[in-house]
């Protein structure tokens, strides 16, 4: 066994081998330093197992790497057969889908069906998605005159840095590496220092898919060390960061030093409307979905639930019966738990700390809001599902983004107030509406100022379909055709046909 990894046993008896240093150039490497990062089991508060921290010389290695591999085998290899790696690699994610799952569940504490046969299949399916791209990537011929000829070509953009979040770590790689690669660009990838585990393991797999040496380089670090060191790296080309809209705005600032590309995914506080004439069964169970599901831990959770004052009681009753029927917290290993710890003590302790902001503002706590303590010895992260009502549009638990199992129920009279509602946020992610009416369907996702909206349903994204935000939830699009667009220049090139003038 080497020294840069470690033999693990899972809670679900699952065996393998640990990664626990920085993967550049296809090779494990210590970090400069021997700094480490000790990741915390959620679900019971132990250690479980300690990965060395990347420091700014550590990132030089890595950006040296990736530009050497972009001058050389990778930007001009052939591009189906980039698009074959990628394919790959998205068979390999699916054959080892289970160890996947395991680690993310054991290092970030989601449910162990939701890591296997959501997250799982979301990784592999879009790295097999962008894997078909790689071939498709074109410019276009611009008819000006028969004296000219005029077309475009997109090229890659260099060096790319990627900062992924906690709460998503392999989908969230998988939605920036896939169009990144697919257009021939290489990567510095740094995870994020709370869930560090399953994109190691991840990286012994880009190895034998058969991806030349510096394509794919992936860090473990704190974030103001070794991502402040990417966000200002005058070798890295373009960041793409999700996570904290806060966070987003230092890493803009820093990026601004070099005038980087940047792709920004930031937070939320999602409004969800549901109208008097919308099938009352069926919003119940999507609001559920859209709050309760990965322990709230969502950029997109429709956090804000709107409802029509006429049927304002009739859903608080339906929605708490839903989620005492349906939000089961547990152990994330067991089959029947719904809802498992949150990530990491802070955030814990945040979601907490607004339980206790929504009482002394005077909102009514209608269920929940407790520490959990059912589970096993009474350790864990875990946070009672917590509905508020009778809140007013000025309190902070409408207006911040909680990022756990918390949701504030508000009523309205009419689509006038709904929409007044919805827009009053400084953020511009996600959004829902429930109506048997098309025609207001329509009508009020025009206007709703979201860059997402969910007709009689929440939460459901597809990685075929473009993915971002407006106001303060980020810059720019993920995901889809459009992904690309975030990955490639447009150079013009103007032929002269006819003789001088």
């Amino acid at each position: 066994m080497s020294s840069l990894t470690v033999e693990l046993t899972a809670p679900n008896g699952v065996k393998y081998t640990q990664p626990t240093g920085l993967f550049i150039n296809n090779e494990w490497v210590a970090s400069s330093k021997g700094n480490k990062i000790t990741s915390i089991n959620p679900t019971d508060e132990s250690e479980i197992a300690s990965v060395h921290a990347a420091e700014p010389e550590d990132v030089d290695k890595a950006v040296e790497a990736a530009r050497a591999a972009f001058k050389g085998p990778w930007r001009d290899m052939a591009t189906t057969e980039r698009g074959d790696l990628m394919i790959n690699l998205a068979g390999l994610i699916d054959q080892n889908k289970e160890v996947l799952a395991t680690i993310e569940t054991w290092d970030n504490g989601k449910p162990y069906s939701v890591a296997l046969n959501e997250d799982l299949a979301e990784v592999a399916g879009c790295m097999k998605y962008y894997g078909g791209w790689a071939d498709k990537i074109h410019g276009q011929v611009i008819d000006t005159s028969p004296a000219k000829l005029a077309y475009t070509i997109r090229e890659p953009i260099g060096v790319c840095g990627q900062i992924i979040p906690w709460n998503y770590p392999l989908a969230m790689a998988a939605w920036k590496l896939g169009p990144a690669i697919a257009c021939g660009n290489t990567v510095v990838l740094k995870s994020a220092e709370q869930t560090p585990l399953s994109i190691l393991v991840f990286a012994n797999l880009v190895k034998e898919a058969g991806f030349p040496p510096g394509v794919i380089n992936i860090i473990n670090g704190h974030g103001r060390v070794a991502g402040a060191a990417m966000a200002q790296h005058p070798g890295i080309d373009k960041i793409a960061f999700t996570g904290s809209t806060s966070t987003g705005r230092e890493i803009m600032k820093m990026a601004s030093l070099t005038m980087k590309n940047i792709t920004l995914e930031t937070g939320g506080k999602s409004p969800l409307l549901v109208f008097d004439d919308a099938d009352l069964d069926q919003a119940v169970k999507w609001s559920h979905v859209g709050i309760m599901s990965n322990m709230g831990q969502i950029c997109t959770a429709t956090s804000r639930i709107l409802v029509q004052e006429s049927i304002y009681d009739k859903f608080i009753e339906a929605f708490k019966k839903q989620v005492t029927e349906t939000s089961k917290v547990g152990d994330p290993f067991k089959d029947e738990t719904f809802q498992g710890p949150q990530v990491t003590k802070a955030q814990y302790e945040r979601v907490l700390g607004y339980i206790d902001t929504g009482k002394s503002e005077g909102a009514t706590l209608a269920m929940g809001g407790e520490a959990y303590k059912n589970v096993g010895e009474g350790k864990g992260f875990f946070v009672s599902p917590t509905v508020f009502t009778n809140v007013k549009d000025s309190m902070r638990i409408f207006r911040e983004e909680v990022f756990g199992p918390f949701v504030v129920v508000v009523s309205f009279k009419d689509e006038e107030e709904a929409l007044a509602l919805a827009n009053d946020t400084t953020y511009g992610l996600g959004s829902a509406l429930f109506t048997k009416d098309i025609v207001k369907a329509h009508r009020v996702a025009r206007k709703i100022e979201a860059g997402m909206v969910w007709i009689n349903s929440s939460q459901d994204s597809d990685y075929r379909i473009p993915f971002g935000g407006v106001k303060q939830s980020g810059i720019g699009r993920e995901l889809g055709e459009a992904g690309l667009e975030a990955y490639t220049n447009k150079k013009a090139v103007h032929v002269n046909l006819g003789t001088w003038l």
